[in-house]
């Protein structure tokens, strides 16, 4: 009688992956993926305690991917800005694992790769040693908080969005100009929250590389 096909960790991670593309992270179950693969959910959990921990390896799949091929090139604010416009782009094609991410982090050789390269990048633009975590950390907080509000955004219905753009034009476009004077005066240039969000991500992103140059010796 023959035996169960066994799986290697990184199968079952692209399995995952790919799984991940068209459910929620909530919905997804190690049972879901053991099903997928043609297997019991024992035989994953020897490689993966739970459920969680399965869904951090996923996310730092992720990171590995957007790594992939990078190489280091011009100086260390185009070094950051790069690093970060690839995640921003490869979470893009996986919200799932993005709001995962933003929520959990991770831990794996995906994320020692961003670390790595952030780190250096920020010791190469002459900034003191000892302030090179502290603005290393208010760079990926604001970096994965943007990606994980892209990835909410993402993840909506086109019914739950038209329903979300009416209610918006309702709030904003008919604003009582007497009780939100400055949201009638503003209402007609104000955007929904999904509009011009690249815009938005790089300016966010060069204002914290504007607070590290002001820190430079």
């Amino acid at each position: 009688m023959t035996g169960r096909r066994r799986w290697s960790t990184e199968e079952i991670l692209d399995t995952a992956v790919e799984l991940l593309r068209t459910s929620d992270a909530e919905s997804f179950s190690v049972r879901k993926l053991a099903a997928t693969l043609g297997t019991d959910s024992s035989s994953l959990y020897r490689h993966f305690r739970n459920k969680t921990e399965l869904l951090r390896a996923a996310a730092d799949r992720i990171l590995s991917n957007a790594m992939d091929g990078y190489r280091p090139e011009g100086d260390w604010r185009q070094r950051v800005t790069s690093v970060a416009l690839r995640l921003r782009e490869t979470f893009g094609e996986q919200p799932q694992l993005a709001l995962f991410w933003g929520r959990y982090g991770s831990g794996g050789a995906g994320s020692r790769q961003v670390m790595e390269e952030l780190l250096q990048a920020l010791r190469a633009s002459g900034l003191p040693d000892e302030e090179v975590p502290v603005r290393y950390h208010h760079i990926v907080v604001v970096v994965a908080a943007l990606i994980a509000s892209e990835a909410g955004m993402s993840s909506i219905g086109v019914t739950e969005y038209e329903q979300g753009l009416e209610q918006f034009r309702v709030a904003v476009l008919g604003a009582d100009p007497e009780r939100f004077p400055a949201l009638a005066h503003f209402a007609p240039d104000i955007h929904p929250l999904g509009a011009d969000r690249r815009a938005a991500f790089e300016e966010a992103l060069a204002a914290q590389l504007a607070r590290v140059e002001a820190r430079l010796p």
